[in-house]
């Protein structure tokens, strides 16, 4: 539960799932537990992905029995919560990984309770960005949970059964498979750019095989409610040297139940004399929304905002063309145009 970076922690203080969900639940619902699989199949790479005291028990029984228990135990419940995943010295400091799925043989137990026909809850525990294409295809509910931390037992239970409604946004891009990485939302631009809405396009910035987009984008994250983010209105469209803008945009939650939503604000650079990201994030505010209400939500662009490092190492804005961006991810946006002018 605290992760590879939380060297000092009491391990023996961290609340499990089993634990929160149970103190959540007390006699309202019966908990019925397995423990469907080991971490890895390989003695060996489980030893060195448990490291400095955080060992997990290895079940001596074979796959297939310990999945028949799960199998049987999802057979017996409503609704089946899978915790499956990394642990927690499977990434950080000297622990690279070339194969970022979740384990294969935790994988086969996934496939076995998605086969029992019940609602299966997928709980990801993970240190860094994965690929949870099949996942994401397949399970009808997914928690990317990280290692959150003594808490965390506690804090799963509370967004499982909705006393919380989930507002957190990925501080970091998910690939649809290992082959697409590096990949992040600040790209540079391509001299070949792939045109928007296209898939494919020959001798243009493109995969045979797969899309260009992430799974998962930077600034994604889902809730139980829906929000909906007009497009950014600016004060002025020309901004001089040491002048601001105003850029404000309604947000309304279109839902059935109160949440919170993270509104984020990009710009890009159109030309600059070193090339520029395509989206660079310049500020970000999370508003609480009771359900059918609105709320304008307003950021101030500055001079500053603009600049970067030129070929000299000056920080410098150099007028021209911008956009803006404002929406909840980088890539679920509604843009905006004005000019710096000096």
């Amino acid at each position: 539960m605290p992760g590879t970076w939380a060297v000092s922690t009491d391990l023996s203080k961290a609340i499990s799932v089993k634990q929160g969900i149970k103190e959540a639940v007390g006699n309202k619902a019966k908990i019925i537990y397995a423990i469907g699989s080991n971490l890895l199949e390989d003695a060996d790479y489980q030893k060195r992905a448990t490291m400095f005291g955080r060992d997990i028990k290895r079940d001596i029984r074979t796959e297939e029995t310990i999945i028949k228990e799960a199998v049987d135990a999802a057979n017996k419940a409503d609704v089946v919560v899978a915790a499956l995943g990394e642990s927690s010295e499977m990434s950080g400091e000297s622990s690279s990984r070339t194969n970022i799925q979740i384990p294969a043989i935790q994988q086969r137990l996934l496939k076995s309770l998605l086969a029992t026909g019940k609602p299966v809850i997928l709980l990801v525990f993970d240190g860094r960005p994965l690929n949870l294409s099949w996942e994401n295809e397949k399970v009808p509910a997914i928690l990317n949970v990280w290692f959150g931390g003594t808490e965390t037992g506690h804090a799963i239970a509370d967004v499982l059964f909705g006393d919380v409604n989930p507002s957190g946004k990925l501080s970091a891009t998910f690939p649809q498979n290992v082959g697409q990485i590096p990949i992040y939302y600040s790209h540079k631009n391509t001299g070949r750019p792939l045109e928007e809405g296209k898939w494919f396009t020959k001798f243009k910035s493109n995969y045979l095989d797969v899309s260009n987009e992430p799974l998962y984008p930077f600034g994604y994250g889902l809730s139980y409610t829906t929000f909906d983010i007009s497009a950014p209105k600016l004060d002025k469209t020309n901004m001089n040297a040491g002048e601001s803008i105003i850029v404000t945009s309604t947000v309304k939650n279109t839902g059935l139940k109160d949440g919170e939503e993270v509104i984020q604000l990009y710009i890009r650079d159109m030309v600059g004399s070193i090339t520029r990201p395509v989206k660079e994030l310049k500020g970000f505010q999370k508003i609480s929304l009771k359900a059918g209400e609105s709320k304008q939500v307003t950021f101030t662009l500055r001079e500053n905002d603009l600049k970067f490092y030129n070929a000299n190492l000056d920080f410098v804005a150099e007028p021209g063309d911008f956009k803006v961006f404002v929406g909840n991810s980088s890539e679920n946006v509604k843009e905006s145009d004005f000019k710096l002018i000096k």
